[in-house]
């Protein structure tokens, strides 16, 4: 196996300059380098990685190295790998299999080299990992101590393996911690696809009206900030309460199929498959344009897309128009993968802070808890982890907040007081 395979190890430069700019906004991940370059914890543990691969990504990889841990890493989208931040990392002497626009043939021979690694730890976003290990590679499963998942595709994927007996090994659920969901879901997709789809398109939001698909928290994000830029929002939602939530925060509810003929920039953020297809594209407005913040690019249904139209080019960088046989034109950014970072720089440092603080300290978790039995493989992040996520930003942040009297904790605790 090789060493590294990236596009070229000449463009380290500008990927150091970045992965310093987010240390720089990355206090908690400042901290628990420090206590691991003391430690080591994880030393002599193979540490495989599929995360979107950019600076902040880069950061965590070094925070584990500095613990220890022999890093493997790749990306988790062909389009979010950075070329120059790979470069950076093989520089370190990372082990490092990511390219930019790579075909899906060569995705999979990366995802395969970090396993091919035989790592006892695995940090993944979406699942491919996971899924790769217990199909490919199963004579690897026993030397896996456990990992963790980013997202909330990548949790589903879990529970349903778990539901069927196949996970083999314990993973941690990242993506529902407090200090990751509350912040990055919401805070952090809400401005980073708005980022990536404002660098891209370069037209105005306000005076819009943008169609927000899917309210879970990431939803919640994406249409709070579309508000902020002056659209109008519509949301469209199959969970009833959800429904609620957005009708009483002010947005208009109803079906996709009501809403594309209204719709100017329409975001997907369900996780689901086949959420705007073929028989969405015929009612969509002339000029519409469409992006994806879920996972994968099945929400718009890119396949069915490229079936249904009569031609297609590239309209400007990371847009592609395509001519439906009705005459009118719609656009897809990101050839349909996650818009913040296929067209963005993803999610703000000080929010990755946190989520990747969780990756790191779940990671130190699952060695401390190795010997331990557990009732199930999917983990929650231990309550502990995210009040000390919480406190360690706080402090960064230089606030303080009041505590708890010993008597006020027994009137809590108490049913008779």
């Amino acid at each position: 196996m090789k060493n590294y395979e990236i596009k070229d190890p000449s463009l380290w430069e500008s990927g150091e300059k970045k992965i310093l700019w987010v240390k720089e906004h990355m206090p908690l991940l400042r901290g628990l380098e420090e206590e691991m370059l003391a430690t080591k914890p994880l030393a002599g543990l193979r540490v495989a990685l599929s995360v979107h691969l950019e600076a902040k990504t880069a950061y965590l990889c070094r925070v584990l190295a500095a613990g220890g841990a022999e890093m493997y890493i790749t990306g988790s989208n062909p389009l979010s790998t950075q070329d120059d931040v790979a470069a950076a990392l093989v520089k370190d002497g990372l082990h490092v299999y990511a390219e930019h626009g790579c075909t899906m043939e060569t995705y999979h021979r990366h995802i395969s080299y970090v396993i091919q690694a035989a790592p006892q730890i695995i940090i993944d976003d979406g699942g491919d990992l996971v899924h790769l290990i217990h199909t490919e590679y199963r004579d690897l499963l026993p030397g896996v101590i456990g990992g963790c998942e980013e997202t909330t595709t990548g949790i589903l994927r879990l529970h349903a393996m778990e539901r069927d007996g196949e996970l083999k090994f314990p993973m941690i659920m990242v993506n529902d911690a407090d200090c990751k969901h509350l912040f990055d879901n919401r805070y952090g997709t809400g401005q980073s696809v708005w980022d990536g789809i404002n660098r891209t398109t370069n037209l105005i939001v306000a005076g819009q009206t943008v169609v927000v698909a899917g309210y879970g928290w990431c939803g919640k994000g994406v249409a709070m900030r579309a508000k902020g830029l002056g659209a109008s929002v519509i949301v469209t939602e199959v969970d009833p309460i959800k429904a609620m939530e957005a009708v009483m925060d002010g947005f208009t509810v109803m079906p996709m199929k009501e809403a594309c003929p209204k719709g100017d920039f329409f975001v997907t953020v369900t996780g689901d498959m086949e959420i705007i297809t073929t028989e969405h594209f015929p009612l969509l407005k002339d000029g519409a344009i469409l992006s994806n913040a879920g996972h994968f690019d099945v929400e718009v249904d890119m396949q069915a897309l490229r079936a249904y139209a009569v031609r297609s080019w590239e309209a400007r960088q990371n847009i592609t128009g395509y001519e439906l046989p009705d005459g009118k034109k719609v656009y897809v950014l990101a050839e349909g993968r996650l818009v913040n970072l296929g067209a963005g720089d993803g999610h703000p440092a000080e929010i990755m802070d946190m989520s990747f603080a969780v990756q790191a300290m779940s990671v130190l978790y699952l060695i401390r808890t190795k010997d331990q039995p557990k009732t199930s493989n999917v983990i929650a992040v231990p309550r502990e982890v995210d009040l000390e996520i919480a406190r360690r930003k706080l402090a960064a942040w230089g606030v303080s907040i009041d505590e708890l009297t010993e008597k006020q904790k027994k009137y809590l605790d108490s049913w008779t007081s």
